[in-house]
């Protein structure tokens, strides 16, 4: 069964650090390959500051282009709104049936998902992988089995961080994947 690890998020827009956490858990975690899963509405964030979806979901496919591990991925745009990790996960597994689907989470996600939906049953359900953040110090009871932290290098980059800097008009071409550094001006549009 292929191990496929599931990034999902709002990418807004995608950046360098989104890219070497994925390469990274290919080459040297135990991924076979990495879905990006454009996230068109995160239930726990405002809509207001979102790109467009289409536009992010072409910008991702730019970024992740001619690496073989990677996938984009607009599969929740065809699921009810709001998107919930736990029903997503379960389609995809239905739809997927030869892959055994493991969720990707940023250290900040972790300590909220309390308040995410049926938190329990996914982390029964799913394997989860937690990308350690600055400032987060997860910790996993003993008890989740299918929860591991991934000891990838730290890159403190995020997408909050590349809007703020485009409004700016800060030059910030080598944070973004090269295939999008043609589309800055379009970014700077965009925020």
């Amino acid at each position: 069964m292929k191990k496929v690890g599931i990034f999902s998020g709002s990418f807004n827009p995608v950046h360098i650090g989104h890219l070497a956490l994925a390469n990274w858990l290919c080459e040297y975690g135990d991924m076979d390959e990495v879905w990006f899963l454009v996230t068109p509405q995160n239930p726990l964030k405002e809509t207001g500051a979102l790109m467009d979806y289409r536009q992010r979901v072409e910008w991702v496919k730019k970024a992740a282009a001619g690496y073989p591990k990677f996938r984009v991925s607009d599969f929740e745009s065809t699921l009810p709104l709001p998107s919930y990790t736990i029903r997503t996960l379960r389609a995809l597994r239905a739809s997927f049936p030869d892959c055994l689907f493991h969720l990707i989470v940023g250290a900040d996600n972790w300590e909220n998902m309390t308040q995410w939906k049926d938190v329990q049953e996914l982390l029964a359900e799913f394997p989860l992988r937690i990308y350690p953040r600055r400032g987060y110090d997860p910790e996993v009871p003993a008890r989740l089995e299918q929860v591991r932290r991934v000891d990838a290098p730290l890159l403190e980059i995020s997408s909050s961080f590349i809007r703020e800097a485009l409004g700016q008009g800060k030059d910030i071409r080598f944070f973004l994947p090269e295939p999008l550094r043609n589309d800055i001006h379009q970014l700077r549009k965009m925020i």
